[in-house]
C-alpha cells in the first residue's frame, strides 16, 4: 500500500517492480547485482484516481506515461536495491500530489480606463519619435 495524502492510497496490485543492472560506476557490484528497480503503476485502470487527476498526471508525466497508461519510473541513483525501491515510490506519491491539486480558474479582467489611456499615450510619442526619423531635406 502506497499511502499518497490522508484520503489517498494506492493498492499494492497497481504497482509492479522489476530490477534490472544500474549504469554507470560501482565496480564489481555493478555487474553482480540488479539495483536499478523500474516502477510501473497501472494510473489508466486505477480504481482511486479520479477522472481529472488522470489525465492532469498523464500531462505531468509527460514521456514517463506508456501507450497502455501506465507511469514508468525508473531509478538507479544508489547502490541500494531497497533505497531505490524508496525513492522511485516516493517519486511517484509527489507526482499524484501534483495532479491532485486543481489549477485555479482564471479569471478575465478588463485593463482599467488609465492603463489603456497610458498605452495609447505611450504609443502615440514612440510613434512620433519614428515620425522624425528619416531623410533630412536641405532647404538653404
Amino acid at each position: 500500500m502506497l499511502r499518497i495524502n490522508d484520503t489517498l492510497a494506492i493498492a499494492d496490485w497497481e504497482l509492479s517492480e522489476s530490477f534490472t543492472r544500474a549504469q554507470g560506476p560501482g565496480g564489481q557490484n555493478v555487474n553482480k547485482v540488479s539495483t536499478a528497480v523500474e516502477l510501473r503503476f497501472e494510473a489508466e485502470r486505477s480504481p482511486h484516481l479520479p477522472g481529472p487527476v488522470k489525465t492532469r498526471l498523464k500531462r505531468l508525466a509527460g514521456s514517463r506515461w506508456t501507450q497502455d497508461g501506465a507511469v514508468l519510473i525508473r531509478c538507479e541513483e544508489t547502490r541500494s536495491q531497497a533505497r531505490n525501491r524508496e525513492i522511485a515510490r516516493e517519486r511517484l506519491a509527489e507526482l499524484i500530489r501534483k495532479a491532485l491539486v486543481a489549477p485555479k480558474r482564471r479569471i478575465a479582467t478588463k485593463p482599467t480606463l488609465g492603463s489603456q489611456r497610458r498605452r495609447l499615450k505611450a504609443k502615440s510619442e514612440r510613434g512620433a519619435v519614428k515620425a522624425l526619423r528619416g531623410r533630412v531635406s536641405d532647404d538653404d
